[in-house]
């Protein structure tokens, strides 16, 4: 690896470091639940936050953009695919995915204490996304 390019965890970390957000606690948690989950996730930032791929696709990115809250955007990558389904991708047992289109979800967090108590729910639900979308 040349000595000017940096790896996307190394990205992350930079940016997690300098990141000033009140809910950030929560947001290290997440970070580290969803690298957790499967050893083919990697990150790099996108959308001016960290965003989590498989096989150097996009798959879930944090939006940091809430006041009191924030996101993690559930979708398929940059480019739309063509999804005819009407239903969504994955089921959701968990009930924390809000499907936005059949292909593209959100969950809302609201602070560490929302993360403790959905932390198993939220792995089960990264999993089958990884599993599906990867």
């Amino acid at each position: 690896m040349a000595a000017n390019k940096r790896s996307g965890e190394e990205l992350v970390d930079e940016f997690m470091d300098t990141l000033e957000h009140p809910l950030k606690d929560a947001i290290v948690v997440v970070r580290r639940l969803i690298l957790k989950v499967n050893e083919n996730i990697t990150e790099h930032i996108k959308w001016n936050a960290p965003s989590f791929c498989v096989n150097n696709e996009d798959r879930i990115t944090f939006n940091l953009q809430g006041k009191g809250f924030f996101r993690l955007v559930f979708h398929t990558g940059a480019k739309a695919k063509q999804n005819t389904d009407i239903k969504p991708l994955i089921e959701d047992p968990t009930g924390l995915l809000e499907w936005v289109a059949t292909d593209r979800a959100i969950i809302k967090l609201m602070n560490l204490n929302d993360v403790e108590l959905k932390k198993n729910d939220l792995v089960k639900v990264v999993a089958k996304w990884v599993e599906v979308t990867g």
